[in-house]
């Protein structure tokens, strides 16, 4: 069991100063945040019970923090970063943590990049040293913008080649339009080629920086000694020691488009026809979240799901059929995907939208609430035992909100939710509007004209 103590956010601590966040006990689950001179957070949780250690930078900044011209550029820097410092080569970098056994990779986000590693605990220092230069160090030379813009073009090329992936880039397109929630992560071929190195390096120089960062380790790990080495490894580019410190604008005014009802359909000769079908949904401070979590489970969140019992187990119409939310700070996502053969799809649709107006006017069952909580509480629990878990979480924690929740709270939160809170989101969320939907497939002409009727 762990215990929350007082949690001012990393706003109102004061720089130099450490506090104990949530208390285990014996110091298993002990959570703990120093502020670094200059806004670096530095957050640990220490499981003594284990053997390894994750250790990630999280930057608040991702793809809708780019104008249209520096579409993808968030990404094309995540690629950058691997590419050498002023003290290692790319192969110094990839070699390192392959010599102990270790994990390293990054992924870039609509509002966040995140860089990790996780190792053997003894080898932490390592993963810190490593993972740190990277960081605040990165050469981003003109023969690796070079290099790396084919590699990058090539990673749209696979994602193109993929509808499963592509249907929901077009979705947030068709819910957001050209804003930088609409727009791809990855970019545009046109964007990507007609980024310059000036560009990606003055992105870096600009939104790098220490109060744009969390840094977050879990596992057999302890936080002097971790917070030791971000400030000495920080400290060989002088990163800590920046007096122009400019808090990040907080993200707002970016809303789902009130399009109800519009329809894109991509026709594309593919072997199965990819569908999302979905409706704005809530930001990811929304105290209904919890509730929405809930019906989302319910709803499209496993085997014994409504969706995955109708279409997939009654009338075999899919091999994939979930639902899913998408939370940003000021707005959000509730969608629906199936992928089918193309002569299905509508029958697919057809299902989805009743499944849809059903639970949006009637809610779900106290069977269907219990095993939804069930299964969410559940799958928190399990994601405690896993070190690349936890620091997930406590980088997400403190970059997006600020503060952090035990395992018993959360458990709470959700073992708290009822069917009235489940019904009232229900029709709040989904029955506010028409559904907008996004095809893509081999469903030109008729078919694609009733597809955007059946809405």
């Amino acid at each position: 069991m762990r215990r929350t103590v007082s949690q001012p956010t990393a706003q109102r601590q004061r720089p130099g100063t450490t506090r104990t966040l949530l208390k285990g006990v014996d110091g298993t689950g002990t959570v703990k945040r120093t502020v670094l001179p200059g806004g670096l957070r530095v957050v640990t949780e220490s499981v003594p019970s284990v053997r390894s250690a994750a250790f990630g930078i999280w930057v608040g900044v991702g793809s809708r923090d780019e104008t249209p011209v520096l579409n993808g550029a968030t990404h094309y820097l995540e690629h950058l970063l691997f590419k050498g410092t002023s003290q290692r080569s790319a192969l110094d970098i990839s070699s390192a943590l392959d010599a102990v056994g270790g994990e390293m990779n990054a992924f870039t986000a609509k509002e966040y990049t995140c860089y990790y590693a996780r190792v053997l605990d003894r080898d932490l220092p390592l993963a810190i040293d490593v993972v740190s230069d990277m960081l605040t160090d990165s050469l981003i030379r003109q023969e690796d913008i070079d290099t790396e813009r084919d590699v990058v073009l090539e990673e749209i090329a696979m994602t193109e080649d993929d509808p499963s992936d592509v249907v929901h880039d077009l979705f947030a397109k068709v819910m957001y339009g050209d804003s930088p929630l609409g727009r791809p992560v990855l970019g545009t071929v046109d964007t990507i080629n007609a980024l310059t190195r000036d560009q990606v390096h003055g992105f870096y120089k600009r939104r790098y920086r220490p109060e744009h960062l969390v840094v977050a380790a879990a596992g057999n790990v302890d936080h002097a000694t971790v917070v030791r080495l971000v400030k000495k490894a920080f400290a060989r580019t002088g990163a800590l020691h920046r007096e122009d410190v400019a808090p990040a604008a907080p993200r707002s005014g970016v809303r789902a488009l009130r399009t109800a009802g519009k329809a894109d359909i991509l026709d594309r000769p593919t072997e199965q026809a990819h569908l999302v079908l979905g409706l704005p949904g809530l930001s990811r401070t929304d105290d209904r979240r919890w509730a929405l979590s809930v019906l989302n489970a319910a709803l499209g969140g496993g085997m014994s799901s409504r969706l995955f019992q109708e279409v997939r187990e009654k009338r075999g119409l899919a091999y994939s059929v979930y639902s899913y939310t998408s939370a940003y700070a000021d707005s959000g996502l509730f969608g629906i995907y199936a992928g089918c053969q193309p002569k299905r799809v509508e029958e697919v649709l057809k299902i989805c939208r009743e499944e849809l107006q059903r639970v949006a006017e009637q809610g779900i069952t106290e069977e269907e609430l219990k095993r939804a909580i069930g299964q969410l509480c559940g799958s928190t629990v399990l994601n405690t035992e896993d070190t690349g878990s936890l620091m997930s979480r406590l980088g997400k924690a403190e970059l997006c909100y600020g503060t952090h929740l035990s395992v018993d709270e959360l458990l709470a939160k959700l073992g708290g939710v009822t069917l009235d809170d489940v019904r009232e989101v229900a029709g709040s969320v989904l029955g506010a509007h028409r559904p907008s939907l996004a095809v893509i497939g081999p469903v030109a002409g008729k078919r694609a004209a009733r597809l955007a009727d059946a809405l």
